[in-house]
């Protein structure tokens, strides 16, 4: 209790007035009242005010906090500087598969959820038209292969004996048909003869005419065709030229890369599973028409430039302010977490540190890729997850809550530490790392100092009005 003391000084006695209670009052307003009024107004006003302030220098003093209650002393501890960061599951490795060319799906051999292998079968593009044209080119080529096999073989005597022959035939068909030339010729002039002494008609005639250019035509074409023949009988005796064989060489080079692109159009024809994964996407159906040329759609029956999506792996994706990225390191251990599994934290790795920089609303970021080292079972692509990246270890340092440090209106940064007689003062302090909801304090404060957590914002401390945090 503060002591308060008044004095009532008069001719007759000195009163000490300190510790009288209401009752000594009465009984001393009895014995003064002989004294003038004046006087009396004095005593009982100073009276009166002592009371007040006791009353209410008692009140103030049940009233203050004990602000140790509030504290947290200052330790050192070997501290473990942590990033945190949200980032979104991914796929390692994700692909439409497409058809090289438009076409209709003859059979589709996947759902979404299914898990295939590399080189898997998914589809089968409609191709009876390719394999015709494969069919009709394989012909092309045996017959260019097995004419150069034999103009590289040469002529064999048999083939000139049967050249021989064939000649000795054309010249035997020339001279049968040089012989009826003949005989057409004589009836046409002794006719002609009778036509002019009117023993025949004209038109009786004329049949005669016809005959005989008949059988000049047909000796003709048996005069062609025997020098054919006997062109290919020099030939077979005298071997075949180089340029001949060339040009044969050629013709099967042309018949096999014919043969060849329509086998490549055939194969692909056949949709196949690049890498191991798992079809997270269906864009397609059996009987629908596939075409590289229009808009993808995700409803079966549509027409689209995809069948279907093909997933392997599982990433995830941060995005790191640029003040933090030198505390990123590939390699690097992460603790992965999300709401789909509060309880549960899982494990990961940096794989990836973008060399380059993105802005978002004037904010500096680089992209951070993390491979998972479990969890691949329950982590779905598309979800979102928490990551803190475990950076290097300080020792002994000290560390205190985030909430803790405030800043004054003039800029600077410090903590409200409390004394020995539970006063608070502001103590400028220079932070560091901050690590969740800690951080690391390089100067101003000391092992064993207590630091103010949250004061009461209506208390007023040592003529602070109000402390915001």
């Amino acid at each position: 209790m503060v002591s308060s003391k008044f004095f009532i000084i008069d001719t007759l006695f000195i009163q000490d007035l300190s510790g009288v209670n209401l009752s000594d009052y009465i009984k001393l307003y009895n014995r003064m009242k002989k004294f003038s009024p004046w006087i009396f107004g004095i005593l009982l006003a100073s009276t009166l005010g002592s009371m007040a302030t006791v009353y209410w220098k008692t009140q103030e003093t049940s009233s203050q906090p004990d602000l140790t209650s509030q504290t947290i002393l200052v330790q050192t501890k070997d501290w473990v500087v942590q990033i945190q960061a949200n980032g979104v599951v991914q796929a390692l490795q994700k692909i439409n598969l497409s058809p090289e060319d438009s076409g209709r799906i003859a059979k589709l051999y996947v759902n979404e959820g299914d898990r295939v292998q590399k080189g898997q079968i998914i589809a089968l593009m409609d191709s009876e038209r390719l394999q015709a044209q494969v069919n009709q080119y394989q012909a092309s080529l045996n017959k260019a292969v097995a004419d150069l096999k034999q103009k590289v073989a040469g002529t064999r005597q048999e083939d000139i004996a049967e050249s021989k022959a064939r000649v000795a035939s054309a010249e035997a068909l020339v001279a049968a048909s040089q012989t009826r030339l003949n005989r057409a010729i004589v009836e046409m002039q002794r006719n002609q003869v009778l036509v002019q002494e009117g023993a025949i008609s004209r038109n009786a005639f004329e049949e005669f005419v016809t005959k005989e250019q008949e059988a000049r035509a047909n000796l003709e074409a048996e005069l062609a065709r025997l020098k054919e023949q006997r062109e290919s009988l020099k030939k077979a005796k005298n071997g075949l030229r180089p340029e001949e064989i060339a040009q044969a060489e050629a013709e099967v080079a042309q018949a096999k890369a014919q043969l060849v692109f329509y086998q490549s159009q055939l194969n692909n024809a056949i949709i196949r599973a690049p890498f191991a994964g798992i079809i997270t996407r269906r864009f397609a159906q059996e009987g629908d028409f596939v075409t590289p040329t229009t808009s993808a759609s995700n409803t079966e029956g549509a027409t689209s430039t995809s069948i279907a999506e093909l997933s392997s792996g599982l990433e995830i994706e941060a995005r790191i302010p640029e003040a933090s990225i030198a505390k990123i390191n590939r390699g690097q251990f992460v603790d992965i977490q999300t709401d789909t599994y509060p309880n549960e934290t899982f494990k990961g790795k940096v794989s990836l540190i973008a060399p380059r920089a993105v802005q978002e609303n004037n904010i500096t970021f680089f992209r951070v890729k993390v491979v998972l080292s479990n969890g691949q079972d329950k982590l779905k692509s598309g979800m979102n997850v928490r990551l803190t990246f475990h950076s290097q270890t300080i020792k002994n340092a000290l560390v205190i809550p985030l909430a803790a440090v405030t800043t004054q209106p003039n800029g600077q940064t410090g903590v409200y530490i409390i004394d020995s007689q539970n006063a608070a003062s502001f103590q400028p302090v220079t932070v560091s790392a901050t690590s969740g909801d800690q951080v690391q304090v390089l100067a101003g404060l000391q092992k064993g100092d207590r630091v103010l957590m949250s004061p009461p914002s209506t208390e007023k401390i040592e003529g602070v009005d109000k402390i915001g945090f």
